[in-house]
């Protein structure tokens, strides 16, 4: 098995609200959208983020975990700078993403925030100054 990955597939509970989120206020193109059942987005070269309406994702994978808290999971977006993180995170805001939480240096050296999707799917937008943060930048 190569040592990649194709798909990030996450459950949503409103697909039309994660197609607004994602299309209108992150201003990011559909590859697929088929109404009521899933939107996925190309995320790089060789990477899809798929956006599966709930009750079809658990027929196919299986029942879903529910529960208080955050999903365990984050998807991070590297960008180049630090000025560029906080202009991400004000437009995740602008967005209707809640909650935002501002950029803040972290021990490790790198500057991140945060921001919430419709359904909770925490992205951490990152400046990373090491060299496995340049390396995921276009």
């Amino acid at each position: 098995m190569d040592q990649r990955i194709s798909f990030v597939t996450l459950a949503v509970a409103d697909l039309d609200a994660t197609r607004a989120f994602y299309l209108d206020g992150l201003g990011w193109q559909a590859e697929l959208d088929v109404p009521g059942e899933v939107l996925m987005i190309r995320a790089g070269e060789h990477l899809v983020l798929s956006l599966w309406v709930d009750t079809e994702f658990e027929a196919e994978v299986g029942p879903i975990r529910r529960g208080p808290g955050v999903p365990p999971l984050t998807l991070a977006h590297n960008v180049a700078t630090r000025d560029e993180v906080d202009a991400v995170l004000v437009t995740a805001r602008a967005a209707g993403a809640d909650p935002v939480s501002d950029g803040v240096e972290r021990a490790w050296g790198g500057y991140t925030g945060y921001f919430a999707d419709p359904d909770g799917f925490r992205w951490e937008i990152a400046w990373n100054p090491g060299e496995i943060g340049q390396a995921v930048l276009p």
